[in-house]
């Protein structure tokens, strides 16, 4: 026994066990890191299923019903004509969207969601509708049918009657729209066309809307131009297409689109469901300043590399001073470090992150160093090995603050540290090596 105690190689096989048996603990607090984020995320929508959902404009639209005639064939000898009723859709000549958000942080329990009050101005014009490309004849068409359609993805959201101006004259909007052909959810409001298709019509709607997290937009018009003015201070702009100019600073952002029908891959008028026109969404979200749960996952990915390190400075620790750590004590202090991120998480859902970070670490290094001073009996030694890990930490700190440079310094810092560890390790025989003092007192 007193051999293996002594013996290099049986150590470091030891101290691999003990790195593989932590890892265990380590995926229990990665796990433990998405359930919070799932909780997070139950939380959100809860309030958000009560408030209004993230919210995306689709339109407006008009679509017009018609008859489609088809022959069925009963029998060998005998049909029949079917009248089918089908929609024509057509989209604005030109949109135009003015649009204020007035975003609010509200809680439930210990988590916030960002939730918004918004007011939409839609204008435009329809410039005419042609049957004739679409291979419908006029006389089968119900002008009459006509309804003005607008896609709004959570009905919840909406607080106040909407009404419609279509060519000065009002009327007001119905639930749902007049067909599933383009949106699932929306409003309508019935309309009068003529059967001249030279004809212009202009419309206006003004609409207050709830939502939650995002507000997004679909691109309708031939020329869409969207506005966009907020006091929030860290939005995200993401879809098909980012503004055109963009301003943020503290006190709230503006953003302008201006999108062309050329930048998308449907056309201003078809039938029926033929073109799905959700797929050029784009607009933005309204995100957090701190999203503590992606920096612990970026923090805990790093946890093998740092255990590893930590055990490596224990291990020349006992070969350079002639001491002996038990494998007990290298768990013990395993332990410590996973407990590390277990820390972060839980302060991360009360306090900054980076605060969160720094007293994690203090608490750890705090305890670690107690335990090793504890241990080594030499007070040398264990403000050498809080040095260390001060390095390690602050090392693991600023690689998650560079995001974008996260790979290249952190490849940086693993040479730094291989090279170090060459150097200092380069005149060791490790073949004639014994942990500890006991072969001498024998």
């Amino acid at each position: 026994m007193k051999n293996l105690k002594s013996n290099i190689f049986f150590k470091i096989g030891i101290i691999i066990v003990i790195t593989l048996i932590l890892l265990i603990p380590t995926a229990l607090v990665q796990e433990l890191i998405h359930e919070r984020e799932n909780v997070q995320e139950q939380a959100i929508e809860e309030v958000s299923s009560k408030w209004g959902n993230g919210q995306t404009i689709t339109g407006p639209f008009v679509s017009v019903p018609y008859d489609k005639f088809i022959k069925r064939t009963l029998t060998d000898s005998t049909s029949e004509i079917v009248t089918l009723k089908k929609w024509a859709h057509f989209l604005p000549e030109q949109l135009n969207i003015e649009g204020k958000v007035a975003p609010e942080k509200r809680y439930r329990g210990i988590f916030e969601v960002v939730v918004y009050e918004s007011v939409l101005s839609l204008n435009g014009s329809f410039n005419q509708f042609d049957f004739d490309q679409l291979e419908v004849e006029s006389k089968n068409v119900h002008f009459d049918q006509a309804t003005f359609n607008v896609g709004v993805s959570d009905l919840r959201g909406i607080e106040t009657q909407v009404s419609l101006n279509w060519n000065n004259k009002a009327s007001l909007f119905n639930p749902s729209t007049s067909t599933n052909d383009l949106v699932k959810s929306g409003i309508n409001a019935n309309i009068k066309i003529d059967k001249d298709d030279s004809l212009n019509y202009e419309f206006n709607v003004e609409l207050d809307l709830k939502g939650s997290q995002h507000l997004y937009f679909v691109p309708v018009g031939k020329i869409t131009d969207i506005n966009i003015a907020s006091d929030w201070s860290t939005p995200s702009f993401t879809g098909e297409y980012l503004p055109d100019t963009r301003t943020i600073n503290n006190s709230g952002f503006t953003a302008n689109w201006n999108i062309l029908h050329l930048n998308r891959n449907y056309p201003q008028s078809w039938t029926g469901s033929q073109h799905n026109v959700s797929y050029s969404s784009f607009g933005t979200d309204l995100l957090l300043p701190v999203d503590g749960y992606k920096k612990s996952h970026r923090v805990a990915r790093y946890s093998i590399l740092f255990i590893v390190l930590t055990f490596l400075v224990f291990f020349f620790v006992e070969i350079m001073n002639k001491v002996f750590i038990h494998p007990i004590q290298y768990l013990l202090v395993g332990i410590a470090l996973v407990v590390f991120y277990s820390l972060l998480l839980s302060f991360s859902e009360h306090i900054l992150f980076n605060f969160s970070y720094i007293l994690a670490a203090v608490l750890t290094l705090f305890l670690v160093t107690g335990y090793t001073m504890a241990i080594l009996k030499s007070k040398t030694l264990s403000l050498l090995i809080l040095g260390i890990l001060t390095i390690l930490y602050t090392f693991i700190f600023i690689i998650i603050q560079m995001e974008d440079y996260a790979l290249l310094i952190g490849s940086i810092g693993i040479f730094i540290i291989l090279g170090i560890v060459m150097f200092f390790s380069r005149k060791i025989d490790w073949y004639d090596i014994k942990i500890g003092k006991e072969e001498t007192n024998n």
